[in-house]
């Protein structure tokens, strides 16, 4: 089960093709039958049979899913869910083939990447049409809308996750700061990371090179329609020129760490902070056994753009499931507060859902590290979204959008140059996959 794998691009755009030619209008059913804890409903009157596929969940969460879809189906009779499970980078040629074989599944699990690519190109079922608004309602507002395109649903949020912000305790505290009350924005962590580096000689952070560093800032990659770039603006001239000068001071680490080595440098504790997934800490409990008691976890501090970014998996219905209202209101069930809380009691993963984030399972804490990131995370999720480039050649973009900063951050490239010719190639790789 992992959340952020290349390889899906392969056959991508061949299969939004076929699914697109295979399209047709299903009618909707604006409101599907509340499916909360029991997932009772009489929406079946014939006998129905479910595809549901997932990704890389089996045999690890057989036990799970097979207690789920058998309560399921025992309160829908007539209907009969099978479950099939995919390597992540098969996942794209298996729903090329069905669909060309006009075999569609009826619910499958994809990223909000793919989700929103495939929506795009209107190989999704809109599921705006067949969800209440109350329906709607129960996911974190922000995550849920990572996939509304032009006003459509085109996924139901399920499992996801947030970065959070590790300290450690012993740098922060010889720095004079008081780790009871960590930082809360960007800037105000450049300020802690600062009097770190001024009073310890340890740096604040290290990080990775990546585009997402655009949008924390508020700072969009494309325009709206994912048209042409949008990145070349005063406002990343000023956040780029910011983190060339942390750079210079050390405040931040002059290098494109990406995380092995960023997982060395805070157990070597060249740097105080880590901006990470709670599966650092299994890193460093064995790399550092001292670092990790000494280490503590807090919600991580947002920027600009007051938000932070989740990696979530979701549940679509493909516009050619034979099934559409039964697909959408399975969909529900597996996403309700009730079996999200489940899920993530078993997979140790965050909910989607505001009322599953209530369970004592993520607001307390036995004062562990990993309890710890576990509180932080879910205190996360009012801000989370999942920001994604939302375009069959993301990956091109995003390696532009990395090599310009490199140029930039660690061989002194002009900013404003690089980000013209930066964008320029981001342009030709739009035009190119049109």
């Amino acid at each position: 089960m992992r959340t952020n794998r290349k390889g899906f691009t392969v056959l991508l755009l061949l299969t939004v093709f076929m699914l697109l030619a295979a399209c047709g209008g299903n009618g909707s059913t604006k409101g599907t039958p509340d499916t909360g804890s029991t997932g009772q409903s009489t929406a079946a009157a014939k006998d129905v049979t479910l595809e549901f596929w997932t990704i890389a969940l089996q045999p690890t969460f057989n036990d799970y899913f097979n207690d789920l879809i058998a309560k399921y189906e025992d309160n829908h009779p007539g209907v009969k869910v099978e479950w099939k499970d995919y390597p992540y980078d098969a996942i794209s040629q298996r729903l090329l083939t069905s669909t060309a074989s006009g075999k569609s599944p009826d619910v499958v699990n994809l990223n909000t990447e793919f989700a929103s690519q495939l929506g795009s190109k209107g190989a999704l079922l809109n599921l705006s049409e067949y969800l209440t608004d109350e329906q709607a309602k129960n996911y974190f507002e922000g995550i849920y809308n990572s996939t509304v395109l032009g006003g459509k649903a085109y996924a139901l949020p399920w499992y996801t996750g947030t970065e959070v912000l590790f300290m450690n305790k012993k740098l922060v505290e010889k720095a004079g700061l008081d780790p009871a009350n960590p930082p809360q924005t960007r800037e105000e962590l450049v300020e802690w990371a600062r009097q770190v580096h001024e009073k310890t000689g340890a740096a604040g952070y290290a990080q990775q090179l990546v585009s997402k560093l655009f949008p924390i800032d508020g700072i969009p990659i494309l325009n709206e329609d994912k048209t042409a770039a949008a990145f070349n603006t005063p406002e990343a001239e000023a956040m780029i020129t910011q983190m060339r000068d942390l750079m210079k001071e050390g405040v931040v680490l002059k290098e494109d760490a990406d995380f092995s080595k960023q997982i060395q440098y805070f157990s070597g504790e060249q740097v105080a902070f880590q901006l990470s997934g709670p599966t650092f800490i299994n890193f460093i409990k064995t790399s550092a056994p001292d670092v990790y008691k000494n280490t503590i976890a807090v919600p991580l501090p947002t920027g600009k753009a007051n938000l932070r970014l989740s990696n979530s998996m979701n549940l679509v219905v493909p516009q050619k499931s034979k099934n559409p209202k039964e697909a959408v209101e399975f969909a529900a069930f597996i996403t309700n507060a009730e079996n999200q809380t489940a899920f993530s009691k078993v997979a140790n993963t965050l909910p989607s859902s505001k009322a599953a984030i209530q369970d004592p399972f993520f607001t307390d804490s036995d004062g562990s590290l990993e309890a710890e990131a576990k509180v932080a995370s879910s205190q996360s999720l009012d801000k989370a979204t999942d920001y994604m480039v939302g375009v069959p050649s993301a990956s091109d973009i995003n390696s532009a959008l990395t090599r310009g900063l490199q140029e930039i951050l660690m061989n002194g490239a002009d900013i404003k140059e690089t980000l013209n010719k930066v964008e320029k190639e981001v342009n030709d790789i739009i035009s190119q996959g049109s």
